[in-house]
């Protein structure tokens, strides 16, 4: 790796660090959240806006470096991927099976990020 590309990917891991510790909820995704730009995106900002969850929305696709850099992170294939106080929770498929198992509601009550009914 060159000095550039390691100084590139060092910036955007704190930049990801950064981002997942400044906001309570985040959704890493493909568009922002008014205009998603990929199905699983527009899936996981519904169900994030079905339960009134605040979030910060971050588009992947503003880089290729950004986009390549959220998978390294997470050690995780797909966008979106969301992180709720720091950890990551998972893409598009965990969140809608944790969402229509009602899973998802009672663990951001607990994480503190979405007030109880």
């Amino acid at each position: 790796m060159t000095d550039v590309a390691a100084e590139t990917e060092t910036r955007i891991h704190d930049f990801i660090a950064r981002t997942i510790a400044d906001n309570p909820v985040t959704v890493f995704m493909k568009g922002v959240p008014d205009q998603p730009q990929c199905g699983f995106s527009a899936i996981v900002v519904q169900i994030m806006d079905h339960l009134g969850v605040d979030f910060v929305g971050v588009d992947v696709l503003q880089s290729d470096e950004l986009r390549q850099g959220i998978k390294a992170y997470s050690d995780w294939p797909t966008i979106p991927q969301l992180y709720v106080n720091g950890e990551f929770v998972g893409g598009c498929d965990i969140i809608r099976q944790m969402f229509e198992a009602g899973e998802l509601k009672t663990f951001l009550t607990e994480q503190g990020v979405l007030a109880a009914a």
